[in-house]
């Protein structure tokens, strides 16, 4: 198997970190996964994760946000995506990945998987090039914030406004995610809510490019994107025929104990989207890529994307059904 790390020029000419798990004559590869991880920690975090995906045949690719993991070394500073339009330079750079991708592993089907901010991320990238993947899973995702988001927003201009883009935001972090803990007390560091692997929430707190608090600017671009993706002519641009997998834990407050990934769910739906299915597992949190049970996670994400790469190779070729 072989661990790279490379960087790609990003949107705006920006340098972004990238990582790729090969493995063997790219020829055989059964489909390339890209992965757009979450708020707050990097590529690298999906190593177990990507090395048992390439066991079973696939590649897999990811990037570090602007502002997280090794990023920030080349361009821009750690916790601030951009002082313009960060959110959308951000979904531009996963298609400048997906680019990439493609020149490496031409004609491959690709899987699309995102995690908490990602997973916005990549549902904002499926409304504007939903036909360059062939399947979209999203972890640990969330409905729309509603009147609370839109009160988080104001107030998050506003410390833009008063303090500066590139300004850390303690308030902000601490509105947004100082409830997570509460149903978890009590609770050995302020990160239980990730994980009810103590393993592995201690890994995340140790690890120095997770976890930090990020810019004024940077809750903006978040809260504005998690806006756009649930405004209406942008889920009227998802392709209908696009294979969605929604997988959360039971009690992830990011998802509201598993109302939020049900409204979502809803919502694909309502929108015509035909093949939506949601897994919610009883006693996981937010992580679940890192959770107690990850082995069957990794089982059930592997077994849905089987199904949707074979069924997509059908599709491309009927002369395989008989």
């Amino acid at each position: 198997m072989e661990v790279k790390d490379f960087y790609i020029t990003g949107y705006g000419d920006k340098e972004i970190h990238c990582k790729k798990w090969t493995k063997g004559d790219p020829s055989q590869v059964k489909a390339v996964i890209q992965i757009a991880h979450g708020m707050g920690e990097h590529i690298g975090r999906y190593d177990d994760f990507a090395r048992f995906m390439v066991q079973q045949g696939y590649g897999v690719f990811g990037n570090d946000h602007r502002g997280h993991g090794k990023t920030p070394e080349k361009s821009g500073i750690y916790g601030h995506l951009s002082d313009e339009d960060g959110w959308r330079t951000t979904v531009m750079d996963l298609n400048y990945l997906r680019e990439e991708i493609e020149k490496q592993y031409p004609d491959k089907l690709v899987i699309l998987i995102g995690h908490s901010m990602g997973s916005f991320l990549a549902r904002d990238y499926v409304q504007e090039f939903g036909d360059h993947v062939q399947g979209l899973i999203l972890s640990g995702t969330g409905g729309s914030l509603g009147l609370e988001g839109n009160a988080g927003l104001l107030l998050a201009r506003v410390e833009k406004l008063l303090r500066g883009k590139r300004k850390k935001s303690p308030l902000l972090n601490r509105l947004i995610f100082g409830n997570y803990n509460k149903k978890f007390e009590p609770v050995k560091t302020p990160f239980d809510w990730l994980s009810a692997n103590e393993w592995e929430v201690r890994a995340y707190v140790e690890d120095p490019l997770c976890g930090n608090i990020m810019t004024t600017g940077f809750y903006v671009d978040l809260l504005q994107g998690v806006k756009r993706v649930h405004q209406r002519g942008n889920m009227e641009k998802m392709p209908k025929d696009l294979p969605i997998l929604l997988f959360s834990g039971a009690k992830d407050p990011v998802g509201k104990e598993g109302k939020g990934v049900r409204e979502v769910e809803k919502l694909f739906k309502d929108y015509g989207i035909e093949d939506v299915t949601t897994k919610l597992y009883p006693e996981g949190r937010h992580e679940m890529l890192h959770e107690n049970n990850k082995e069957e996670v990794y089982s059930d994400v592997l077994r849905w994307i089987e199904v949707k790469v074979a069924e997509e190779i059908v599709k491309r070729d009927p002369k395989l059904k008989t």
